[in-house]
């Protein structure tokens, strides 16, 4: 059995996107594999088939591995509920909230998760493909680190460093990081790749000539920069703009502190009959046919936070002038009479009033619901999917008139007398292409063209392993998973 590891010489350097990548190039070659990251700290997550949560980008790589997602593909999930604590889930099942100092003395527990997690992967497929996270150059966070090096010397595989040339600076990230490691995390890696270049790589050349004489570790290749190219986001938004058609349904999502799941608008960013803004802090909120407020991993603090840069009111005469208001699991919430954090869960104990849109009120509680559901999306009667990850139970009259028929026999969220408003628990809802063109057709668009969300990111993952095949050394690649030797 063999492992692999992708590290980054930063955050956001492509990690993700390589083992994305990696995993289908792999597929492509009659090889199974696994995806695999031992510790994420992300707001974006998904719902496994046993009711476990893991981070939204390990989802993907499971479909680029043609694998349904497990929570051992992310055995370790910290889910940020304020600038110094987080959430701590497990093997897909929350455990409870530490600040960053009690996390750090709780890494030695966590790191068994992670090693039985991979055990049982290493037992059943013939390559597990490892995404670590950050840098591995984080001097202040190396004792106990479970998420890079940590993990690649407990389990002694071999590792690929890449870093993104068009941040600037690459050849430093690569040496400098290189550099800060012990010598035997050095002699761990392999090799370097470049991503997002852009230009004439014969320019580029030299510096990779002088950068494998300087390491003596070879430069297994350099990926070129992908204008249209979109993966789910493991937590940065994706704010790249996208050409549209004439005519547009404007869309306004509040950029709240604590947004989760801001991946359940990926596929309105994509569709061409949609022009999607997120709003950040001191901006105000556009004319628009829809607000969307979106889901929220501390709902009492972000209510606050809404309040405080005005935007309760502007939805409030989004509405009076016909607009569409959707609620999304904690934007669901928020839309309701009163929130209610009996235990702290989101932070200190209590209450805080919603924006008295719909009447009903919701309670946190310690269980967290965890579901892949399918039912029926009421306003078309049409197909719906999605999943739910949330503490909180709603009650109330306003649920009387519900969202979503769900094939479990239980009914979700709720819609306002008028029509206006519509809340939901369903994160993912605009993947299903029916229920997507109903919601927009809602929200006032008339001739929709439906869109394949599914399809958009098989085509994406597709790209991704060609990318691997014309610029990366594979044969280097199949020696490092164990495939073929390699042959130079």
């Amino acid at each position: 059995m063999s492992t692999l590891m992708v590290q980054g010489t930063t955050s956001d350097a492509g990690k993700s996107t390589l083992v994305t990548a990696l995993c289908r190039w792999l597929i492509r070659q009659g090889v199974a594999v696994a995806p695999f990251k031992p510790q994420n700290m992300a707001l974006n997550s998904a719902v496994t088939a046993e009711g476990g949560e893991i981070g939204r980008a390990q989802a993907v790589q499971a479909q680029a591995a043609r694998l349904a997602p497990h929570t051992d593909m992310n055995p370790v999930l910290l889910k940020p509920n304020s600038d110094t604590g987080s959430q701590v889930i497990i093997h897909g099942r929350a455990l409870t909230s530490m600040n960053a100092v009690a996390y750090h003395d709780y890494k030695a527990i966590a790191m068994q998760a992670v090693l039985a997690s991979h055990a049982r992967l290493s037992a059943a497929y013939p390559v597990v493909m490892v995404e670590g996270a950050g840098s591995p150059a984080e001097i202040n966070l190396r004792a106990n680190d479970i998420a890079n090096m940590g993990f690649a010397e407990a389990v002694d595989c071999p590792v690929l460093l890449i870093a993104d040339i068009n941040r600037g600076g690459v050849f430093a990230h690569l040496v400098g990081t290189l550099e800060l490691l012990s010598p035997s995390e050095q002699a761990r890696v392999k090799g370097f790749i470049i991503n997002r270049f852009r230009g004439d790589i014969a320019l580029l050349q030299p510096g990779l000539d002088w950068l494998e004489a300087r390491t003596g570790k070879r430069v297994v290749g350099v990926l070129p920069y992908v204008m249209d190219l979109h993966l789910e986001a493991e937590d940065g938004i994706d704010r790249r703009q996208i050409d549209k058609a004439a005519q547009v349904l404007k869309v306004v999502v509040p950029v709240l502190p604590r947004i989760s799941n801001h991946t359940d608008f990926d596929p309105l960013r994509l569709h061409p009959q949609v022009d999607l803004q997120f709003i950040g802090p001191g901006q105000a909120i556009p004319a628009a046919d829809l607000i969307i407020l979106p889901g929220s991993k501390s709902v009492r603090s972000d209510l606050a936070y809404l309040r405080a840069n005005g935007w309760d009111s502007a939805v409030a005469r989004h509405l009076r002038y016909g607009g569409k208001v959707l609620g999304i699991c904690g934007g669901l919430q928020m839309l309701g009479e009163q929130v209610h954090d009996p235990l702290g869960l989101e932070g200190p104990s209590g209450s805080s009033d919603g924006l008295g849109l719909l009447a009903f009120s919701t309670t946190l509680e310690e269980e967290k619901q965890l579901r892949n559901v399918r039912g029926r999306l009421l306003l078309e009667d049409v197909e719906v999917s999605g999943y739910e990850i949330h503490a909180g139970v709603t009650s109330g009259q306003a649920l009387a008139s519900p969202a979503v028929r769900l094939d479990d026999g239980r009914h979700d969220g709720a819609r306002s007398a008028d029509g206006q408003i519509l809340g939901t628990y369903l994160h993912g809802l605009f993947e299903t292409p029916a229920a997507c063109s109903a919601l927009l057709r809602w929200a006032g668009l008339a001739d929709v063209q439906e869109v394949d969300y599914h399809a958009l990111r098989e085509r994406d993952i597709e790209r991704l392993a060609d990318l691997v095949e014309q610029h990366l050394d594979t044969d280097l690649l199949r020696s490092l998973c164990g495939v073929v030797p390699c042959t130079n």
